[in-house]
C-alpha cells in the first residue's frame, strides 16, 4: 500500500476510535494502544497511576516490538475496522 495512502487510512481509524462512544474491552484496548505506540514511534513509558495497568501496557508494546511501524499501522486500521464494523 502506498505510504501516503496508509497514513490517510491509519488517522482515519484513529479518529474513529475516538470517536467511539461505547467502552471497549480491554483486550481490545491494549492491542490498539500497542499499535498506535509502534506506529507512531512513541517510545514513552506507559503513565497509569496504577502498576497492574502499567504492566499490561508494557506486555502488550513487547508483543509488537518485532513488527515495523507501517504493519502496526496496518494492524490498527484492521483490529478498528473489523471492531467497529461488528459494533454498529
Amino acid at each position: 500500500m502506498n505510504p501516503d495512502v496508509l497514513d490517510i487510512e491509519f488517522r482515519e481509524a484513529v479518529e474513529s476510535i475516538n470517536n467511539h462512544e461505547q467502552p471497549f474491552p480491554a483486550d481490545i484496548l491494549l492491542k490498539l494502544y500497542a499499535y498506535y505506540k509502534k506506529a507512531t514511534n512513541d517510545y514513552s513509558r506507559p503513565s497509569s497511576s496504577k502498576a497492574i495497568i502499567n504492566a499490561f501496557k508494557t506486555n502488550a508494546l513487547f508483543q509488537v516490538e518485532d513488527i515495523t511501524q507501517d504493519e502496526a499501522k496496518q494492524r490498527y486500521i484492521d483490529l478498528a475496522n473489523t471492531y467497529l464494523i461488528y459494533r454498529k
